[in-house]
């Protein structure tokens, strides 16, 4: 059987040089439930990728963000689906956000990523994004 295939975008939220960075609900999947991620969501067919984003944002932090470029795409697979995760720079109106969708968020410098348990996906993001050798 083929697993199912999920397109997720992601904001890369900044505020100066650090990046807001958001912890998962414990519900779910043991290996994402928990784990630290860039906020963002699925791409619903149809749906072009900033206006997911855009309506993920609002949707799970009522918050207003601008969308600016792209800045990568990973894919991964899990156990029991696989994933292609695109991440867009982006820009917030305010910093008064809700969290609706997570358990905490952290306002962290690139350095500081390694802090926190990230989901693999995210991970891989981070990798591609800010270095070619971090573990």
């Amino acid at each position: 059987m083929e697993k199912k295939h999920i397109n997720v975008v992601c904001g890369v939220i900044r505020q100066g040089e650090k990046i807001l960075c958001t912890q998962r609900l414990r519900k779910g999947l043991s290996y994402v439930a928990e784990h630290w991620e860039f906020p963002g969501g699925k791409v619903n067919d149809g749906e072009p990728m900033h206006e997911a984003l855009l309506r993920e944002i609002r949707e799970e932090m009522d918050w207003k963000i601008y969308v600016g470029q792209l800045l990568g795409t990973v894919s991964y697979d899990y156990p029991d689906f696989s994933i292609t995760l695109t991440a867009y720079d982006c820009i917030a109106e305010d910093y008064e956000f809700k969290l609706l969708a997570h358990l905490d968020a952290r306002w962290l410098l690139p350095s500081e990523f390694s802090q926190l348990e990230w989901t693999a996906a995210d991970q891989q993001l981070i990798k591609t994004l800010w270095c070619n050798d971090c573990k």
